[in-house]
């Protein structure tokens, strides 16, 4: 029976890239000069430093570009708040999302059965498999999901015929 599973997954390497690539640039740019601006990557956090507000903005629009260049969507990043650590320094943590999680997960289920559509979605863990009899009823689930749900990055994959 056809099946595909509907992840939600961010390529750990192009992240990596990315932040590596933004601390370089962040490091030989004249406006930064003498400042302790820099990221930091952790499991699923990546943490902003800089000296001031406008700095902290100008590291995060510099780590979006190069998101926008390595192909890493911006839609996996969920900014924090904005915190005091010593001095004039400010840091603020991003969180990197990843999986379906249950409330998306209900939502995705919920649009492929208001869909009409002769398929089967069900929750599995941090995945949506979507099943049905026949190849091209999937494909038109596949668009009607990418229709309704916008605001999360998602990725079709393990397509099994």
């Amino acid at each position: 029976m056809p099946s595909f599973d509907i992840v939600s997954e961010v390529n750990q390497v192009e992240l990596r890239n990315a932040v590596e690539q933004s601390n370089k640039e962040i490091a030989n740019r004249f406006d930064f000069k003498g400042s302790d601006a820099r990221i930091e990557q952790g499991d699923d956090t990546l943490t902003l430093f800089a000296d001031d507000d406008f700095k902290l903005d100008q590291v995060y629009d510099i780590l979006v570009a190069k998101f926008a260049k390595r192909g890493v969507d911006v839609r996996f990043i969920e900014r924090g708040e904005v915190e005091k650590v010593s001095g004039n320094t400010v840091k603020q943590v991003a969180t990197v999302k990843e999986g379906v999680a249950g409330e998306l997960a209900k939502k995705i289920v919920k649009a492929i059965k208001d869909g009409k559509l002769k398929a089967q979605a069900s929750i599995q863990g941090e995945a949506v498999r979507v099943t049905s009899a026949k190849r091209d009823i999937l494909q038109d689930a596949i668009a009607l999901v990418r229709k309704a749900i916008t605001d999360v990055p998602l990725q079709f994959n393990n397509f099994r015929d």
